[in-house]
């Protein structure tokens, strides 16, 4: 019996540095995780929650006013380890197709593991859906999550940058590219000219 994969949605929001002021050995940490699980197109769970950064807990007011996000907040949230415990939970190295909105949050996600002396969840496969629809549309350059999702003619879920939100919406846009990649796919049907020699017709009347 095959088992159906199941799609990982996943978005990220990082620690942000205060330009000059911020150390040199800065690096973006975790702060929140929404992660959106899909089996056979439909949602069967929902994940969101802040993480407590390790390496620099003390949020730039930078990020503090982009984000929209409190110091408490992120200080009350999970562990890094409990994060990664999620994704060893639904098995994603075995059956987990995880799909995300550029390449960051996994690049982020590998350098966070490193730092923590975590192992990294390697997925089974990992798309890119901005590289999908830049490729899809043609575009020369890679589009904003939210822009896409209006190009569609829909919005976004929620409030932008919040993780869980983000992960929705990417969600959103994979279902309409699938779809619209389906209907391409399908034969065009043949013209009435295609199924009839008319040659013959116009010869046979022609007298």
């Amino acid at each position: 019996m095959k088992i159906s994969p199941l799609h990982f949605f996943i978005d990220f929001e990082f620690t942000m540095s205060e330009n000059r002021s911020t150390p040199k050995n800065f690096f973006p940490e975790i702060i929140e995780a929404g992660i959106v699980i899909v089996e056979k197109d439909k949602i069967i769970n929902q994940f969101s929650t802040y993480i407590r950064p390790k390496a620099f807990p003390t949020l730039t007011n930078r990020c503090k006013s982009f984000l929209n996000i409190s110091q408490k907040k992120v200080q009350d949230g999970a562990s890094f380890k409990e994060l990664i415990h999620i994704f060893n939970t639904y098995n994603v190295q075995e059956r987990g197709i995880v799909v995300t909105w550029g390449n960051m949050d996994m690049k982020v996600l590998k350098h966070n593991c490193e730092y923590q002396g975590i192992a990294f969840p390697t997925p089974y496969k990992h798309v890119d859906l901005s590289l999908e629809y830049k490729k899809f549309f043609g575009d020369q350059n890679q589009t904003g999550l939210w822009k896409a999702v209006q190009e569609y003619g829909k919005e976004g879920t929620g409030k932008h940058h919040r993780a869980l939100d983000d992960a929705l919406t990417t969600y959103n846009i994979f279902r309409l590219v699938e779809k619209d990649k389906r209907y391409l796919a399908k034969p065009m049907p043949t013209t009435i000219g295609e199924r009839i020699d008319l040659t013959k017709i116009l010869n046979k009347y022609a007298l």
